[in-house]
This record gives C-alpha cells, structure tokens and sequence, in this order.
C-alpha cells in the first residue's frame, strides 16, 4: 500500500510522497472514549520515533477514520510539539474544518471518482471501447460501499443525470432498476444502520448482499474494501466498467479476467486519487498559515464589478463575488483529476497497454525519472 500510495501520486503529479500505517481494530466496535485513547496512543508512538510531522510524515484519513479521529492525532501532536513547531497543523489532514482542515476534504475521493470518470465519458476512445455513448447521463450505476466514498461519489454522478439503481452494504442491499434518491437512501441508513425495510427498494438481500454486485449495470463501482472482485465473482459481473473507488478491490486473477471479457477497468491508482489530492491541499493551507481564497478573493469580486460596470451592466452586479476556499479546492482537483486521466489514458492507448498496467507503468516510470535525474540510479 505504501508503495502504490507513492505510485499513485506519481500518476497525477501531486508531490506529496507515499505511505500507509494504521491499527487493525475495527472503530465500530470501540465506544468513543476507547478510540480517543487508542488513537492517541498510537499519535504518541509515532511522535516518538519521529514518525510524524509536517516535514515528515503528514497522516491522511482512511478506512475507519473520519474527522474526529484525525483531530484527535493534531491534537496530541499539538500538545506535544506546538511549542517547537510552527508548522504542527500540517501534522495531519482530514481534521475539522474549525481545527485547521480544509472545506471539501469529506467528499474529495468520491468526488474525484465523478472527475474521473466524467473525463473518460467525453473522450471517444475511451466509451467507444466501453460499448456505451457519451456522457454519464441515463447510464446506470451499481456502487458497493456507502460510505464516504460511495456516498460522494453516487451523488455526482446522480447529480449528472445517471441512475444510482444498486447499492450495496456490508450487511444489506437495495435495488430499483429506476435509481434511488442518493440522500434518501443515506439518511435511511444512518438510521436504521441497515437498507433492510427500505420502501423504495424493488429487491432487498440482507442475507448476501455482495451477491447484488452481478446486477446488470453500465458501470460498477467497488468504494469498500480490497479483493471484492475476484476470480470467485467476476463470471458473474454485468457491468460494461467497472469504476475503482477503492484501494485494491480487485484482485490480479479478477483483473485478468475481465481483459479477456472486454470489461474496462479504471483502475484506483488513478481514480481514487481525490482524497490524497485534497490532503494536499490541506497541508498546503497548513503550512501556508492561510486558507485559499483568503488574500485574492475581494480583489477578485472588485475586478469583476469593475469589468461589469465598464461593459454596461451595472444593475447585474448583486451575487459577484470571488472565488471561496472550497471553489479553489473543487477547481484544483477538477484540474489535477482531469489532467491525469487524460494523460493516463493517452498513454495506455500509446503504449497499446490495458488502462491498470499503463497507470503503473506511468507511475513507476516517473518516479525512476525522478532517481535518475537525482544520480541515484543510472
């Protein structure tokens, strides 16, 4: 995982390193004071080792974290090396906005997903090949896992015009071949921790839930965990592509299969890439000591009323104004995810390579360059 984090940055050009660690313990399990106090412990050993910091090493949130968690690791940071480091915000990312995280971090990956593949449905070559038409209007989509991830992402593309028509969790699934209302369905699982009784469910499975992944479906989009597509499943699937939200949820016998069986694969490495993107972002507003947007934003609302006015249109100037933190972060990772899957793209199709093996290719190769312009290799 380290490795494929520092590959993975490398396909997008976002200088941030690469790296993993965690605690094998699962959060739902632990009352809230049991977390705080193993997440701190764990802040505390790495701090020991100089393990963390903003010159170091900057945490980002994963599977089984969210903003308190990771508030939680700036916190005893903070208490720890506040004092002797200027820069102990930029320790982690993922925090609360009030505590130094950056709008737009909760919904980056899923929304880096949509960028994604939102790019890929307006490049010919690449829905062509898919056997589909332009756009992501009227397709429809399975997603397995309704986190933060498949949640984001299922809102986009619903927001897009496509039809949400399975979704499926750890201990339940839901489908309607005419598509759900993304909000609807979320707020009925927070509180019901479960999709079983959903009223606007044609078919419930609350007994083999991952079974509903083999619903026909333009495309799938796996956003849970690692190896939920495998040689055991992949015969069934129905899907035309399958769309990785996830960190390795296929596994290399899957993968394999669905090259000979002609269904497109966008691999993680490139279209999970939000969430570690907008980290960046985070530590970038950290170490800068100021949110983007903050310094340029009235200039930019004057400039605009300066342009109407001179163009005639004074009495249309109420709603200008300039660009806000979170317009900088959606633009910026609009920008980064739409650069690299078109590069990636391109490149599989140069190197006539299936789109994972090209992403890795282009990955691996970049950092090489980096080694070689460096003297470290030859």
């Amino acid at each position: 995982m380290a490795s494929l984090m520092t590959f993975k940055l490398a396909v997008a050009d976002v200088p941030f390193g690469g790296a993993k660690g965690g605690i094998k313990i699962d959060p739902r399990k632990l009352s809230k004071g049991e977390l705080e106090r193993v997440t701190r412990r764990y802040t505390m050993e790495l701090i020991k080792k100089g393990f963390i910091g903003a010159a170091v090493d900057c945490l980002g949130p994963d599977m089984g974290t969210n903003e308190q968690v990771m508030t939680w690791i700036f916190d005893t940071y903070q208490s720890m090396k506040g004092e002797i480091d200027i820069n102990c915000g930029g320790c982690c990312t993922g925090k609360y906005i009030a505590q130094g995280g950056i709008a737009g971090r909760s919904e980056s990956t899923g929304l880096g997903v949509y960028y994604g593949l939102r790019q890929l449905m307006q490049t010919k070559s690449f829905y062509d090949k898919a056997g589909l038409s332009a756009g992501l209007k009227g397709k429809t989509i399975v997603v397995q896992g309704f986190g933060n991830v498949g949640y984001w992402a299922s809102k986009f593309f619903q927001n897009d015009g496509a039809k949400i028509t399975t979704i499926i969790e750890y201990n339940s699934a839901i489908h309607n071949p005419d598509g759900f209302d993304v909000d609807d369905a979320k707020n009925y699982f927070n509180e019901k921790g479960t999709f079983e009784g959903y009223k606007h469910a044609k078919e419930t499975n609350t007994s083999s839930p991952l079974s509903f992944m083999e619903k026909q479906c333009d495309f799938l989009v796996p956003a849970a965990v690692e190896k939920s597509i495998h040689k055991g499943n992949v015969n069934n699937l129905k899907c035309k592509v399958v769309v990785e939200g996830a960190n390795g949820p296929t596994t290399f016998a899957a993968d394999e299969i669905m090259n000979k069986k002609g269904i497109m694969v966008c691999p993680d490495l490139l279209m999970n890439g939000g969430g570690v993107t907008c980290s960046y972002f985070e530590w970038l507003k950290n170490i800068d000591h100021v949110s983007p947007g903050k310094l340029t934003k009235k200039y930019e609302e004057k400039q605009q009323r300066k342009l109407l006015e001179m163009m005639g249109f004074k009495g249309q100037l109420e709603g200008v104004r300039g660009a806000e933190e979170i317009d900088i972060v959606y633009s910026g990772l609009e920008e980064i995810m739409t650069s690299a899957v078109k590069e990636n793209w391109d490149y599989a199709l140069a190197q006539n390579l299936p789109f994972r093996d090209a992403c890795l290719v282009n990955g691996i190769t970049k950092v090489f360059q980096c080694y070689r312009e460096m003297g470290i290799t030859v």
